[in-house]
């Protein structure tokens, strides 16, 4: 058994020796090592000898054990290093190639336009509110002054979730509920995606943006309201800019109103931009309607307001003179990049 055991010794030097990988390394150990393996198996069948040759024997083993389990270890670190060795030469960095260009990003035409608009009324001493996308019937209609039977609430107007339920289809619950909860003076604006069911063309999406503004206080007239949208106007597209008001209709204003302003591009002479009108349609807007002031708890013989409501896609559109609304979805870097 002793000569058994130095060959079993002599063989694995020999075969960890000339191991170069771990998994080499990892099959010796294993073969000779392992529970099967050819020393264990020397190890299981010391029974069969006598108690004179056991001690001798056993005292053998461990000695063959511990020069193999040696030999491995050593073995292991020689081939980790061999390992670092052939990655280098493999993964080997050419310092002159030249570095990957990394593309940076910039604001899109909607949140420049945005910021501009948020800084103009911010400035004015406006507040940014904020509201829920999918609102409340209450809020989305009945405490804004719609009718039951305003086309608005149509199905084939408005996104439904149920009976109660919709995608808001204008940032104006917002001011509800400010009004219900904030007693005045108010002065905020409320920008935000809005739902409608549209087609997505040139001019249309069932899904943009749009910004409300609301003002509540003792005195407030429709001149305030001119005053402050002229301002707006000038800011954004020029003190050369002009405003003119045509009377309309809203369910939560009275009297209500389109705001035009001269077109950027002719200069009120008549153009394909302004459809030769000489001026653009740019939003809606009016004095609150009592009805909305009282549905919020406000009492309209002592407090009067103005609001409107801008859609952030049309001023952009024409800000940069974009002739099509879906350009500023479709996420083209091409069409981004030239803002």
């Amino acid at each position: 058994m002793r000569e058994k055991l130095q060959q079993i010794l002599d063989q694995a030097l020999c075969e960890i020796g000339s191991a170069e990988e771990k998994e080499a390394l990892e099959a010796a150990r294993v073969r000779y090592l392992g529970k099967k393996g050819e020393l264990t198996a020397i190890l299981r069948g010391m029974g069969q000898l006598s108690a004179e040759e056991r001690p001798l024997i056993g005292q053998i083993a461990n000695e063959v054990r511990g020069k193999i389990e040696a030999a491995i270890e050593e073995a292991g670190q020689r081939a980790a290093v061999f390992e670092l060795e052939r990655r280098l030469k493999k993964e080997t960095l050419d310092v002159t190639l030249p570095g990957k260009r990394i593309t940076l990003g910039k604001k899109h035409p909607l949140t420049t336009v945005l910021d501009e608009v948020i800084d103009i009324f911010t400035g004015m001493g406006y507040s940014i509110a904020e509201g829920p996308e999918v609102e409340l019937v209450h809020y989305n209609f009945d405490m804004l002054n719609a009718p039951k039977t305003h086309p608005s609430r149509e199905p084939s107007d408005t996104f439904y979730i149920n009976d109660e339920i919709v995608l808001r289809t204008q940032t104006s619950p917002i001011q509800a509920r400010v009004m219900e909860k904030t007693q005045p003076p108010i002065r905020i604006i409320a920008p935000g995606r809005v739902f409608r069911n549209d087609e997505f063309d040139a001019t249309h999406s069932p899904m943009f943006h749009q910004i409300e503004g609301l003002v509540i206080d003792k005195n407030i007239t429709l001149g305030d309201l001119k005053g402050t949208l002229e301002t707006f106007a000038k800011t954004l597209y020029g003190e050369e800019t002009a405003i003119r008001l045509r009377p309309s209709y809203f369910p939560f204003t009275e009297p209500s109103a389109e705001m035009d302003i001269s077109c950027f591009k002719c200069h009120g002479k008549g153009c394909p931009m302004c459809k030769g009108e000489g001026w653009i349609e740019v939003l809606g807007c009016g004095m609150v309607h009592p009805n909305v002031l009282r549905a919020c708890g406000i009492d309209p013989e002592i407090y009067t307001g103005f609001a409107f409501g801008v859609g952030l896609e049309r001023i952009t559109l024409f800000r940069y003179k974009i002739d099509d609304l879906r350009l500023l979805f479709d996420n083209d870097e091409r069409f981004l990049q030239q803002f």
